[in-house]
């Protein structure tokens, strides 16, 4: 690894020059000979698979001696197969992934330092804890993309029948959450059913709404920290569940998809939700269905959620990286930032793209509240901690399961997830 380091380090210094030289615009160079750049895009949806290959062909058309080759992959695998391509010195030159997947890779060298190509203007619009979580070493190491948020979901028939005013403010507190739970549990229907099957990500996603940050420092030195803050949240789900009896048990161990089905069939009258699954309840719900997305939900430490986006980085391998950053800075460009989400049902990282997308999106008032969800996302201290993959797996979720099944109490959890830790770190 260590010649890939100063590769990178002589290589992220000639870019820098360059982007200098060029000013970082959107305009690509013209080489004298024609470039080939490979994108090895993950999109798994068709829409996004279409509005990909639209992107990628008004690129090509516009810059005939910089040509963008689609290398379609998946999402499955594909940590250890990029492992495999940069080995091999077969990685393409602008590759598709996520913030919590690229630190590893951004810290062994294989990733171009973007700090001076990528265009200032999405960086400025984009919010600073977004940026915060594909920024390693003080070094931006991609383009962050498309973001998902945490929305709770109601059955709008079943509130009314409550007697439940809908919340339409910015935010709603969990405990304005709590109590619709309470109004619309009767008989077999529940308030809230909430699929934390793999509750791990959810967990450190709206931690930060009670300064639940998990994670101090960096790198293979990180230390986990697992007090008041940290356990609020899996607190609330505990109450809500054994204690005020509105949260389904059941969903505790299905996915949020599995919660779908008695979302739809009115066994819980709300469900919290990948933001994404919108797209999902306006296709499938039966005909008739009426449904609702509540405000961001806001905790002690107000309504943040840890951003994970997706993310679009460059080999330092290719010998095009100037280029390979230019259809980068293409690629974000708001209009082209709203297609791709508005296909995917995902949020786009910068504001303009958001703008885009809920004038778009205008006849569809749900997508105006889960827009506004993306303006509180914030960092995301895991995305940094070197062991955070193998704590999640093998401390992590068993823990929060066993915590949400009854079988452990609150102070075994905390001591749970923080000798986990302790001992996977060697701390």
């Amino acid at each position: 690894m260590r010649h890939l380091k100063v590769f990178a380090i002589a290589a992220a210094s000639a870019f820098a020059m360059a982007a200098c030289s060029a000013g970082a615009s959107n305009e690509a160079s013209s080489p004298s000979d024609p470039v080939e750049l490979t994108f090895q895009s993950l999109s798994d949806q068709s829409g996004a698979i279409e509005v990909t290959k639209e992107i990628v062909d008004s690129w090509n058309k516009e810059h005939p001696n910089v040509q963008v080759k689609i290398v379609p992959a998946g999402w499955d695998g594909i940590y250890d197969k990029l492992i495999t391509q940069f080995n091999a010195g077969a990685a393409p030159d602008i590759i598709h992934y996520e913030a919590a997947s690229i630190v590893a890779f951004a810290r062994d060298g294989y990733l171009a330092d973007l700090t001076e190509l990528l265009d200032s203007k999405f960086v400025s619009d984009v919010p600073k804890g977004v940026m915060g979580s594909v920024t390693v070493d003080d070094k931006i190491v991609a383009a962050p993309t498309e973001l998902q948020s945490y929305v709770v979901f109601a059955n709008k028939t079943l509130l009314d029948q409550a007697g439940v005013t809908i919340p339409t403010g910015d935010t709603m507190k969990w405990s304005e959450l709590q109590e619709i739970a309470k109004a619309t549990t009767k008989g077999d229907v529940f308030g809230l059913g909430w699929g934390l099957k793999s509750p791990t990500a959810a967990m450190m996603a709206m931690g930060p709404q009670f300064d639940g940050t998990f994670f101090e420092g960096t790198g293979r030195e990180a230390t986990i920290k697992v007090a008041d803050g940290e356990l609020s949240l899996p607190q609330i789900v505990h109450d809500m569940a054994f204690k005020d009896q509105t949260l389904q048990p059941l969903s505790l161990t299905q996915s949020g998809s599995e919660v779908l089905a008695s979302f739809y069939a009115g066994q819980v009258a709300m469900t919290i939700q990948g933001s994404y699954q919108a797209a999902n309840i306006a296709k499938d719900a039966p005909e008739g269905f009426e449904w609702v997305v509540l405000p961001p939900l806001e905790g002690s430490a107000g309504a943040k959620q840890a951003a994970n986006p997706q993310t679009l980085s460059v080999n330092v391998d290719s010998k095009h990286a100037e280029e390979a950053a230019k259809f980068i800075n293409y690629f974000v460009q708001a209009e082209n930032l709203a297609k791709i989400n508005e296909a995917d049902a995902l949020i786009p990282a910068s504001a303009a793209a958001q703008d885009i997308m809920a004038k778009n999106l205008s006849d569809q008032p749900a997508w105006e509240t889960i827009l506004k969800s993306g303006k509180y996302m914030t960092d995301a201290p895991y995305l940094f901690a070197d062991f955070y993959g193998q704590w999640k797996d093998t401390v992590a979720t068993p823990a929060f399961q066993q915590y949400f099944a009854q079988e452990i109490e609150r102070d075994q959890l905390q001591q749970q997830l923080t000798s986990g830790w302790n001992d996977i770190s060697g701390q």
